[in-house]
């Protein structure tokens, strides 16, 4: 590694951890061996991991940042440069602890390292990290880290009432990217869809994390979802409520005749069996008829005769049930 490990991933030295990681991510999926199977692109990889692997560790980073690139000249005798608190005038006994131990290069020995593999090697055993692609103790190579999936995401998607019945290819945005789907009819309220590889990213290389959208119905003007079912509340004249009638209802499948029962007060319910939302398999839900006697603002005064002489001959107590 004897490439500036800043230069590799393109940051500045005092680059944040944050801005470190994002910049091995880019790097990762540019020149991932999938993507990039020459030698140069695959060499290429294995730097940026190298890099990462020390840049990612504050204790490994603060070390580099303190003896740098210098650890190499090590191997040949030495360290050649002044540094407050380094090794200046000291010989490698000293720094790996007196006699005895074996040296860097030296083969082995009680207490020893063995830094064959060069810089990396060294770094990665001082320190005892490892080093991706490097070697260990005993000069054996060892696996570079297996790439892993980036997070999983969850998103909730809110949808018309028209396209949850109808179904359909509908579009989104997801931090900034637009994305599609196809909507099965009569999706269920919180039901969950999984895009494979719409998640976040993978932080070295591997395949990207999963979306996962949950449906939610935006409130419609008329119509109330609960589940499968559909509640409506309808408005009928006096003479309606009090005479019955036949009036049309609009259903999801179109428009149905509903009986309304003659002497029907506002907030009595009617059902509808299987006039609701239709899922794609399955039973479909209801339709909930809920009756709201709607008065006129204004009647002329042969109405308001007819409407006195009702009253007189139709006696009413219907508050007498209400009660503090």
């Amino acid at each position: 590694m004897s490439e500036d490990l800043y230069q590799i991933l393109g940051v500045s030295r005092n680059a944040s951890k944050d801005e470190i990681k994002k910049a091995h991510r880019k790097l990762a999926l540019k020149y991932h061996p999938d993507k990039n199977p020459g030698k140069d692109a695959q060499d290429r990889f294995k730097r940026i991991q190298e890099a990462y692997d020390v840049l990612s560790d504050d204790e490994k980073r603060a070390a580099y940042d303190r003896y740098g690139s210098d650890f190499e000249k090590i191997r040949g005798g030495g360290y050649s440069g002044a540094s407050p608190g380094g090794f200046d005038g000291l010989d490698l006994d000293q720094i790996f602890g007196g006699g005895g131990g074996a040296r860097p290069g030296s083969g082995g020995g009680a207490g020893g390292f063995n830094f064959e593999g060069g810089f990396g090697d060294f770094f990665e055993q001082i320190l005892g990290g490892r080093a991706a692609g490097g070697r260990n103790a005993g000069g054996a190579a060892t696996r570079q880290r297996a790439p892993q999936k980036g997070a999983n995401v969850r998103h909730e998607l809110e949808l018309p009432l028209e396209l949850v019945i109808k179904g359909g290819e509908t579009e989104f945005y997801v931090n900034g990217e637009k994305l599609a789907v196809t909507l099965p009819p009569g999706v269920a309220e919180g039901a969950k869809m999984r895009l494979r590889e719409q998640g976040s990213p993978s932080p070295n290389g591997g395949p990207r994390g999963d979306l996962i959208l949950i449906i939610k119905t935006t409130p419609h003007q008329h119509f109330k979802r609960h589940g499968q079912n559909l509640e409506l509340t309808l408005p009928v004249t006096i003479s309606e409520a009090v005479l019955g009638a036949k009036v049309d209802v609009p259903t999801p499948a179109g428009s149905v005749a509903l009986n309304i029962p003659a002497g029907s007060s506002s907030g009595r319910k009617l059902r509808l069996k299987g006039q609701g939302i239709q899922p794609k398999s399955g039973q479909p839900g209801d339709l909930i008829v809920q009756l709201q006697v709607r008065v006129p603002e204004s009647v002329d005064e042969t109405s308001q005769e007819l409407i006195k002489t009702f009253a007189e001959r139709n006696p009413q107590s219907v508050r007498d049930q209400i009660k503090l």
